[in-house]
């Protein structure tokens, strides 16, 4: 169900009386307009004045900003998230100016390299804040290690650290930060001469990207990687097909969607098992499927979306990260098929699993915003939904 046009004053007082769970009727008794300039306000055919706005505003009991300015964003405030993410922009920084004169006591490197995967795992956990924090220090004495006694093991555990970077700086909404973060990856990679961190670095920056360099990207990942047959490689090719079939979904190619999860499918079964060991891929069968639901969605096959959806069994191995994405992802087929109850059922296992990732989900959004324009009053639980989100 596509959106209506959103870039009027008229449906944000639209979306903000449906919360507020108030028909037209009951929210021009509130205000000195009459009904019938309210709902031509709500359908853009008549400008909101300021007078009209305050008024609305009022009634609603919300800012008038909310009303006339663009769609507030599903970031954290400013306050909070500046403390998270300046200290990170300025690790990166130092990636190039040799040892940290400042640091005195650096742990050995069995120990940075074990803190390295476990940044790893609180991201796949959505513990975003808590690794926001302890990364940037950790940057720090890896790469004072590396300048001042570089190894393989090393320069992986750096490239790993940078790749956690990147993940909190996008579920953040930093996308400029997340490009910082893979080019420092990218770097750290061609150090510990690993094809298959640098293959994954590919795929990292291809989903930054639009179809035509998303496309390059991966398959210069897969030349990175020669035909190599090992678990590992196999794992990492079949990741990269799931990115292929993400680019021909979004460049509206079936028989490329079909002709990379295939070959994923393929890739799965040699893999054997969920290979979540692999670079944090958890590349496998439930993996496939998961991209498949994806693929439908991004082409607005809600249909088969929702057969794919209602048919996806996670095991309980599922990390967190991606058994929210799958919630949401459930949310939206739901609130398209017209189930809005399902949807937003769905949509609070999501708030419950994984908060701090779900709350900035696009996903998140338009299923809430897609609730509101389909429900003449707000069900019970949207509207703190929606405020969570920050609509």
């Amino acid at each position: 169900m596509p959106l209506p046009d959103d870039d009027h004053t008229g449906f944000r007082i639209r979306e903000q009386r449906r919360l507020a769970r108030l028909t037209q009727t009951e929210l021009a008794d509130r205000i000195p307009y009459s009904l019938s300039l309210l709902s031509q306000v709500e359908c853009g055919a008549r400008p909101a004045t300021p007078g009209f706005v305050a008024a609305v505003a009022q009634a609603l009991r919300v800012d008038a900003d909310r009303l006339t300015g663009p769609p507030a964003g599903t970031a954290l405030p400013p306050d909070r998230l500046l403390p998270l993410v300046a200290p990170i922009r300025e690790a990166l920084d130092r990636y190039d100016l040799g040892p940290h004169p400042d640091l005195h006591a650096v742990r050995p490197a069995p120990e940075l390299i074990v803190e390295a995967d476990t940044l790893c795992r609180q991201v796949r956990a959505t513990h975003l804040r808590a690794a926001a924090r302890t990364l940037p220090a950790l940057i720090l004495e890896l790469t004072h290690t590396v300048w001042t006694a570089p190894t393989t093991g090393m320069w992986r555990a750096l490239a790993s650290a940078y790749r956690t970077a990147h993940d909190v700086a996008l579920k953040l909404d930093h996308p400029d930060l997340a490009r910082v973060a893979l080019d420092r990856m990218g770097w750290a990679a061609a150090h510990a001469s690993d094809p298959c961190v640098e293959a994954v670095q590919r795929y990292k920056r291809a989903t930054l990207w639009r179809c035509a360099t998303s496309q390059t990207l991966i398959t210069s990942g897969q030349g990175l990687l020669g035909g190599e047959t090992g678990r590992e490689a196999l794992a990492v090719t079949g990741q990269l097909h799931l990115g292929l079939a993400t680019v021909a979904a979004k460049a509206e190619d079936p028989a490329g969607v079909e002709t990379h999860l295939a070959a994923a499918r393929e890739l799965a079964k040699r893999v054997g098992g969920e290979a979540g060991d692999v670079h944090w891929l958890s590349f496998g069968r439930t993996n496939v499927e998961l991209h498949e639901l994806g693929t439908s969605i991004t082409m607005r096959d809600f249909d088969r979306a929702l057969g794919q959806a209602r048919a996806l069994e996670l095991p309980a191995s599922t990390p967190t990260s991606r058994r929210a994405r799958y919630l949401v992802d459930r949310a939206l087929v739901e609130m398209e098929a017209g189930s809005v109850k399902t949807s937003l059922k769905y949509l609070a296992e999501a708030r419950r699993v994984a908060p701090e990732q779900t709350r900035h989900l696009p996903g998140t959004r338009a299923t809430v915003r897609g609730l509101v324009h389909m429900s003449r009053r707000a069900p019970h639980g949207l509207g703190g939904m929606a405020r969570w989100i920050g609509m």
